[in-house]
């Protein structure tokens, strides 16, 4: 048995044997598609194992998560720290090998990769990352940014609509330094894909604008290296490389979806053994492919060494275009220097509008931010003035991300994860229904990409119940470890806008169609997600209106209205949940005192999520139902979103609380 021969049989046993002992995991794609990672990290992937994260690195992402046993495998006998223990280890608690890989847990894993279809799109953003960084900081003479992102994938994420938005992108933005392993095995977990799979994805993607190279042999490292050198030298396509292999290949069950997503059996494992002629003990690494490995690393080490003496030549050449790409590298925003966002517009103001004129004066002294929108750019209004479009021919800051929603947030989170640029994007809310999978792993990964969403609510008018937000708040809300802002007013924008890229976590910032009053009362208060915006003449208020965005003026409005009739109120700007639920006991305490229990919330969107802070007493005058087809006045009005109707709630929950005494 050669060398590779052994190493390849080494990166399948070591796979299925970590599956085994979890009892758990997918043993096809990892004995079929390991002659494909075998050739990519020995042969052609610029990595160094010593120091997984030198920056001008190639990319691996595994967008068939479902194969990281695979990944780990190679991790493992490639030299990346992952331990025979850690093999051990798969699929179990504070384990450095999860079931799917996971971004800040594994060294070597560039991107957590999931639900199918993401990590391709993550790849995308890694590439258009490369891309922009080279056509912003590489000189004719020195090359500081020169590397490819490479993708394997699976029949399910070929199926997945993302993959297509993501691939379509790609293809416009001639993106040929992304390559695209694609596992071939036609099984899924129902069985053949002929089942309800039978397109020809080859010619899809030439029509999306791809070189599309073919291996008829899984099995052969040459083919397989050759087309790789293919797609490397092709530079106006990404390249597919489509690879014929056979899932579970060497098994019993080869071929077969039983091989699929279950262990294969310590009884198959045995016969695996006898096909593929290994004898090396469980979880242990033959000498011979050890020392093979070993051969390899100095070739690895050479591709940071080679790397560094750019960055050295570069240095000398170019220093201030040298320190300016370690600001970008650095990411950081200095807001202290930025005091003008927060200044007050003379007029009325949507927050969008608001929102447009912080983000290019965020924009003007940070231009690593960069972004884009889904084919809304004017109307979310986050144009980056003067900063040029992003295309292969062009070095520009604005991305027409085209109406691909659901690729626009997995590639903002590959952007980000390449590093070097702070990425945002945007749509209409009611379109982040199609961005939830993204957002949820950029929340996953604690990555600060930034959603900029406008048309909040029901003020969107005369677009109808299709196009009115309702639910989505609530949507956004529920999802672990993001922070959703809708501003009062530019003041409070602004703040959004502070948090987002001061933390380490997804923000999503809701913003107006419709214009709205400047409040006196608003400013980097709102960096505590929720603050007295209007207090109460008392120590003990008689009510108090919790609310946000546009609904924040209405409260000022019914206090006014509530102090007539001699009722004391104090209005409580909540325009981030999540940020006032993390502040102290002592200060949430100080804001909504407990011992007032009559408290009204006022949200145009869902009462659900307003309840804890409302109680069992307190009223919520929100939309519990779908909108229709009326300009936002009369939509407002309607939906009771009016003084009357706050004054009619506050007095109700005074009465049960009364009583209730």
């Amino acid at each position: 048995m050669t060398n590779e021969e052994l190493t390849v049989s080494t990166l399948r046993m070591l796979s299925v044997e970590a599956i085994e002992k979890a009892k758990s995991g997918h043993p096809g794609i990892c004995l079929g598609a390991a002659p494909i990672g075998y050739t990519l990290f020995a042969k052609h992937l610029k990595h160094n194992p010593k120091n997984p994260n030198f920056f001008d690195r190639d990319r691996f992402v595994l967008s068939a998560g479902h194969g990281s046993a695979l990944l780990y495998s190679l991790l493992h006998v490639f030299g990346y720290g992952l331990t025979k223990e850690d093999l051990m280890r798969f699929r179990q608690h504070t384990s450095k090998t999860p079931g799917h890989p996971e971004y800040g847990v594994t060294a070597g894993v560039e991107v957590s990769t999931g639900p199918l279809g993401q990590g391709i799109a993550n790849a995308v953003g890694f590439a258009l990352a490369e891309r922009m960084l080279a056509q912003k900081f590489n000189m004719p003479d020195c090359k500081l940014i020169d590397h490819y992102t490479y993708a394997l994938c699976g029949d399910g994420c070929m199926m997945e609509g993302i993959e297509n938005e993501a691939a379509s992108l790609a293809g416009t933005q001639k993106l040929d330094k992304l390559i695209v392993l694609y596992d071939s095995n036609r099984i899924t977990i129902e069985g053949s894909t002929d089942l309800a799979f039978t397109e020809d994805v080859g010619k899809r993607h030439e029509a999306l604008g791809w070189q599309v190279l073919r291996v008829n042999d899984g099995e052969s490292i040459e083919q397989i290296s050759a087309a790789i050198t293919l797609a490397k030298a092709e530079k106006q396509k990404p390249s597919l490389i489509i690879v014929n292999t056979t899932i579970g290949y060497g098994s019993p069950l080869a071929g077969t979806c039983k091989c699929h997503g279950a262990p294969l059996g310590s009884d198959n494992i045995k016969e695996l053994r006898k096909t593929l002629g290994y004898k090396t003990a469980p979880f242990e690494v033959a000498s011979q492919v050890t020392d093979f490995v070993a051969e390899l690393a100095p070739a690895f080490s050479k591709y940071e060494a080679e790397w560094n003496k750019t960055v050295k030549a570069y240095k000398t050449k170019y220093p201030e275009m040298f320190e300016e790409f370690q600001r970008w590298r650095k990411g950081s925003i200095d807001f202290a220097e930025l005091d003008c966002i927060y200044d007050k517009p003379q007029k009325d103001e949507a927050t969008r509008a608001s929102s447009q004129r912080i983000l290019n004066a965020i924009a003007q002294k940070n231009p690593f931010v960069v972004g884009g929108s889904a084919d809304l750019a004017t109307s979310n209004m986050v144009v980056i003035a003067d900063g040029g479009d992003v295309f292969a021919t062009e070095a520009g800051r604005n991305i027409h991300f085209g109406i691909r929603e659901h690729a626009m947030g997995a590639i903002c989170n590959g952007m980000y994860l390449h590093g070097g640029l702070l990425p945002f994007c945007a749509t209409f809310t009611v379109f982040s229904d199609y961005m939830k999978a993204a957002i949820r792993m950029s929340a996953l990964m604690n990555i600060p990409v930034v959603y900029v969403f406008s048309h909040d609510s029901i003020g969107v008018g005369e677009d109808g119940p299709t196009h009115q937000p309702i639910e989505q708040l609530t949507m956004l809300r529920s999802i672990p470890g993001i922070k959703v802002f809708r501003p009062a007013d530019s003041k409070e924008t602004a703040a959004a806008y502070e948090s987002a890229w001061t933390g380490n976590s997804p923000t999503a910032i809701v913003l107006s169609r419709q214009s709205l009053k400047q409040l006196d009362c608003t400013g980097t208060n709102a960096l505590y997600g929720g603050y007295i915006a209007a207090d109460s003449n008392s120590e003990t208020p008689d009510v108090i209106l919790i609310s946000n965005g546009s609904e924040l003026g209405l409260a000022m409005e019914a206090k006014k209205k509530l102090a007539e009739e001699n009722i004391d109120a104090r209005v409580v700007s909540m325009p981030c949940m999540e940020l006032f639920d993390i502040q102290t006991a002592k200060y949430r305490e100080s804001v909504l005192p407990s011992n007032v229990r009559a408290r009204v919330a006022i949200e145009a969107g869902r009462s659900t999520g307003w309840y804890k802070y409302v109680g069992l007493d307190g009223e919520c005058c929100c939309i519990d139902s779908f909108g229709m087809s009326a300009p936002a006045n009369v939509m407002f009005e309607i939906c009771g979103f009016n003084t009357e109707n706050v004054i009619k709630l506050a007095k109700k929950t005074i009465r049960t609380c009364t009583k209730a005494q």
